[in-house]
C-alpha cells in the first residue's frame, strides 16, 4: 500500500528521503507491534525479550556493557532490564572471581525454556510477516537496509 494513502496524507511527500524514512519508521513500528504483543503474552517487553536472547545465544555469562552492544534496540538503562528479568528469575548476577567489579548477566534455566518456548511462536510470526516476498527480495532488501544503516552510521 502507499505510505501516503495509508497516511491518508493529503499533501505529497517533500522528498524520496522524506518518503523513505517516514515508510521505514512506520514500518518499524508496525513490526514491534506485532512483536510486541506475542512477548506480552509471555511478561515479557520486546527489550527484555532482547536481552534474554542474546543471553540464550551467548556461550557465556556477559557484562551489562556487552549485553548493550548486542541489542536491537538503543536501549540506555540495561541494568533496569536485568534488574526485572532478574526480579521473574530469567537471569542471575555473578560476580567475577578475578575482579569484583566486574559483574555477569547469566541466563537461568527458566529463562532458557522461555527462550525455546517463544522459538517456535516468533520463527512462525517471522514467517507471516515476511511471506509476502521473495527470498530475492528479502536478500535484496537486507542489502539496502544495510545501506541505509551504513548511511546513518556515517553521520555519527
Amino acid at each position: 500500500m502507499n505510505l501516503r494513502e495509508e497516511l491518508k496524507r493529503p499533501v505529497p511527500f517533500s522528498s524520496l528521503q522524506q518518503e523513505t524514512l517516514l515508510n521505514l519508521l512506520r514500518l518499524g513500528d508496525q513490526i514491534a507491534n506485532r512483536v510486541s504483543r506475542l512477548f506480552r503474552e509471555h511478561g515479557l517487553t520486546l527489550s527484555r525479550f532482547n536481552v534474554l536472547r542474546n543471553l540464550d545465544l551467548a556461550d557465556r555469562p556477559l557484562t551489562c556493557g556487552e549485553i548493550g552492544e548486542r541489542m536491537i534496540h538503543v536501549v540506555p538503562a540495561i541494568t533496569g532490564l536485568v534488574d526485572q528479568l532478574e526480579k521473574h528469575g530469567l537471569v542471575e548476577r555473578r560476580r567475577c572471581e578475578r575482579d569484583r567489579r566486574v559483574v555477569y548477566i547469566a541466563i537461568t534455566e527458566k529463562g532458557h525454556q522461555l527462550c525455546e518456548e517463544l522459538r517456535e511462536p516468533l520463527d512462525a510470526l517471522e514467517l507471516r510477516l515476511m511471506e509476502g516476498m521473495s527470498d530475492d527480495e528479502l536478500r535484496e532488501l537486507i542489502e539496502l537496509l544495510g545501506k541505509v544503516r551504513g548511511s546513518i552510521a556515517a553521520t555519527d
